[in-house]
């Protein structure tokens, strides 16, 4: 069977993952982490990508971006992987495939999916049990969301900048967040359409999405888009 493409639109949130083949290591060193970073801004800012949250892992990466264009994820993503996979190669004279794969992604809704999704992203280490909080880690986009750290990666969502009427209150607002543990059927629903090609919010952006891409938006039968979106069972229910 052919595979499914990915649901992608412009200037929607998109969570993506990407595993090292296998479960395997893909950075080895601080300067591996540090390059990641590096290139990743160069081909957002080439193709015209906006980060909002990432966390580097040992073995993968959490993105959430937003894009001007819809082919803007797949061509950054796809210029970076083949960048750093040569990168790795060299240093550690190895070869072969170093990512299992495509990417793997969701749409997600704005409003509270979109902060629960960049806190599930900077809290991978937590749940790790790498670091007791998210701030003891290095390589996340908390120390610039919840901290004011420079990072020329990250570009705020409107959503975060509604948060307050100048920086420090959005930083502090946003650090409030992570006293509550995320929702475990908010995290369920996240890893379910991420890994399934999904996505993520309410019925109404899921009729909304399956409308304007003229197909299936949700698991289940396929039909007609009004048909697919009406699949309420499997929606994680954040209003």
């Amino acid at each position: 069977m052919p595979r499914r493409s990915r649901l992608v639109l412009a200037n929607v949130p998109l969570h993506l993952i990407q595993r090292g083949n296998n479960r395997q290591a893909c950075f080895f060193a601080d300067a591996d982490y540090v390059l990641y970073l590096d290139w990743l801004t160069e081909y957002a800012d080439k193709f015209g990508g906006h980060v909002h949250a990432y966390v580097l892992m040992t073995n993968h990466v959490h993105l959430l971006v937003s894009a001007d264009r819809a082919e803007t994820p797949g061509l950054m993503m796809k210029a970076l992987g083949q960048r750093y996979v040569q990168h790795i190669n060299r240093v550690y004279r190895r070869s072969g495939s170093l990512w299992e794969g495509r990417f793997r992604s969701c749409l997600v809704q704005d409003d509270a999916y979109l902060l629960a999704c960049q806190r599930y992203i900077e809290l991978n280490p937590v749940r790790a049990g790498m670091v007791s909080h998210p701030v003891d880690y290095r390589w996340s986009s908390y120390h610039a969301n919840a901290r004011g750290k420079e990072d020329s990666l990250i570009r705020h969502h409107p959503i975060y900048a509604a948060m307050g009427l100048d920086a420090p209150s959005r930083q502090a607002a946003y650090a409030a967040l992570f006293r509550d543990a995320l929702d475990p059927v908010f995290v369920d629903a996240l890893r379910r359409t991420t890994n399934g090609n999904f996505v993520l919010g309410n019925e109404r952006f899921a009729t909304e999405v399956a409308t304007a891409l003229d197909r299936r938006v949700l698991p289940g039968k396929a039909g007609r888009p009004s048909q697919a979106a009406g699949l309420r069972s499997e929606m994680p229910l954040i209003n």
